[in-house]
């Protein structure tokens, strides 16, 4: 019997003609070169989820302080442990780095910076603003803690 897969990679083109299919461009390796704009896009994403998830936190946060001392005292304690620091420091990141994207993503609504330079320049910026955003924002949070 035949590979169900390699029947799967033959179509037709416009005029008829039986083709072969080409592989997905969401196989990486081989047939598919990783680019800034899909790291910049994944990145978005995944910013996306982690600032839901630090959403939740924010509001364990506030709840706790809500419920009494003692249980503030106790979320209060894991976010100023290192491995709690370490978390809001990613999610300033990501906020900064989705409000950058954002703008970004706003700049293409208005069909500026489309061309492949400005889109690889753009995106290093978003990168290199949300970095110096957080590191910012960390050092005057620091200062006046």
């Amino acid at each position: 019997m035949k590979d169900v897969r390699e029947a799967l990679m033959v179509g037709r083109n416009t005029e008829g003609k039986l083709v072969r299919r080409p592989l997905s461009p969401f196989m990486l390796g081989s047939a598919y070169k990783f680019q800034t704009s899909s790291l910049t896009s994944i990145m978005h994403r995944i910013t996306g989820v982690a600032l839901g998830a630090g959403t939740l936190l924010l509001t364990a946060w506030l709840v706790s302080a809500a419920a009494g001392d003692a249980a503030f005292s106790v979320v209060q304690a894991l976010l100023a442990s290192w491995i709690g620091l370490v978390v809001l420091i990613g999610f300033t990141f990501a906020l900064f780095y989705h409000f950058c994207n954002g703008i970004r993503h706003l700049a293409w609504d208005a069909g500026r910076g489309f061309e492949l330079p400005a889109m690889h320049r753009n995106g290093r910026m978003v990168v290199a603003g949300a970095v110096a955003l957080t590191v910012a924002f960390w050092i005057i949070g620091f200062l006046v803690w």
